[in-house]
């Protein structure tokens, strides 16, 4: 694993502290499983907004749910 420096807000920090405390847990477990669990969410986000940046640049094209149906063969 490798070693990373991260500051924390002081209420983070202390919430942080008494959860691992309470439960036995290192501080790093429960920073690890906090970024296992968003980072997906992140990752989707910026593609989202890379993408929505290029629609309204006219560097994308954007399709109706009809035009898919129809382009897939999904239409009725």
């Amino acid at each position: 694993m490798t070693a990373v420096s991260l500051r924390l807000p002081e209420d983070l920090k202390i919430r942080l502290d008494h959860l691992s405390e309470r439960t036995g847990r290192s501080k790093t477990y429960y920073m690890v499983q906090a970024i296992r669990e968003h980072i997906g969410d992140l990752e989707a986000l910026s593609i989202a907004e890379q993408r929505m940046i290029k629609h309204r640049a006219g560097r994308s094209k954007s399709y109706t749910q009809e035009e898919m149906e129809k382009r897939y063969g999904l239409a009725d």
